[in-house]
């Protein structure tokens, strides 16, 4: 059964393509605005589910379609990926020196049966104090510009975080283990 990642992520496709999955991309672009007084956990839940309902509508089965949508929340705000640069710094100023979750949604649907299935992780991630001078260097690479929380701990920003609690790849994007459970209890092997 092949898999079809509902994203045009370069981060989740790297994931995927890392951990030896075969896999074809179709993208899924929907309005990522939260609904008045949305949670977090609604929010990406309703973001993945969408999106795989999009390409679901469009692709052919035997196959699992895998779409997601990661936030970056503290004491209750959602920061999406930030719409400016000053945007970017003043998410770098909030979350320098405490502690977050990453949130993502994840929605699986088999086809043709369109059986489905959805969940949401969550890691902790403690970010160091960033100065001034450190939040315009990080903002001058380019990297934090289309980032949930507006840095990337898989690149320069994984310099800032010295620990976190939970799935690793969550915060990049897509949490791996997690994923491969589900996949299984859907049916779906490598053969």
């Amino acid at each position: 059964m092949k898999l079809i990642l509902a994203s045009a992520s370069e981060r989740r496709a790297g994931i995927l393509r890392d951990a030896d999955f075969s896999f074809t991309v179709m993208s899924s672009a929907v309005d990522e605005t939260p609904s008045p007084g949305e949670s977090p956990h609604d929010l990406v839940q309703r973001l993945a589910a969408a999106k795989a309902e999009l390409v679901a509508a469009r692709a052919v089965g035997p196959a699992i379609v895998i779409a997601a949508d990661t936030i970056v929340t503290l004491e209750g705000r959602i920061f999406g990926k930030p719409r400016s640069s000053d945007d970017a710094r003043h998410m770098l100023e909030k979350l320098s020196g405490r502690t977050h979750a990453v949130v993502t949604g994840v929605a699986l649907i088999r086809l043709p049966d369109a059986e489905r299935l959805t969940f949401v992780e969550s890691t902790l991630v403690h970010f160091a104090a960033l100065s001034a001078e450190e939040i315009s260097r990080y903002l001058a690479t380019g990297e934090p510009h289309d980032k949930a929380g507006a840095y990337a701990i898989q690149g320069r920003a994984g310099r800032y975080v010295p620990r976190i609690e939970g799935c690793y790849f969550n915060v990049v994007g897509l949490p791996l283990a997690r994923l491969q459970q589900s996949l299984s209890s859907l049916g779906w092997s490598e053969d």
